[in-house]
């Protein structure tokens, strides 16, 4: 089994809130990250995918093709997008790091089946302090 990565990156604002809670409650329980007026980070983007190598491409997937499946799938859907606001995939969430990885998980998996490879992790540093990896269910 071989393993190879794709790293991208992508600017986005999100707030943390939930629409039940009172702006109190929303400090309390997501701090800063609650801000009313959004904020945003610069993330990176780590989609790994495992399998056997193709003994006539040498390849287990196309990296170009895998790139290009990121790029229209996920990249441009949310760099110098609102998360809550403008991501299709992430409507009606709360727009955590973990639930992101898990979206941008749910948007990739089968389509990089169809390449003959098998997601393994998608990561996504939020920050250079606080990222979360993503193994599938």
């Amino acid at each position: 089994m071989v393993y190879i990565t794709r790293r991208e990156h992508f600017n986005a604002a999100h707030r943390l809130f939930r629409s039940d809670f009172s702006e109190a409650e929303n400090l309390r329980v997501f701090g800063k990250c609650s801000n009313p007026n959004w904020h945003g980070h610069n993330y990176i983007l780590y989609v790994t995918v495992k399998g056997n190598v193709n003994p006539d491409t040498g390849f287990v997937v196309n990296l170009k093709a895998l790139s290009q499946l990121i790029r229209e799938r996920i990249i441009e859907k949310l760099d110098h997008k609102n998360i809550n606001l403008e991501v299709d995939f992430m409507a009606g969430q709360l727009t955590s790091t973990e639930n992101l990885a898990i979206a941008i998980w749910e948007e990739l998996e089968s389509e990089i089946r169809k390449m003959g490879g098998i997601l393994h992790l998608v990561k996504v540093e939020e920050t250079e302090n606080n990222s979360v990896e993503y193994f599938g269910n």
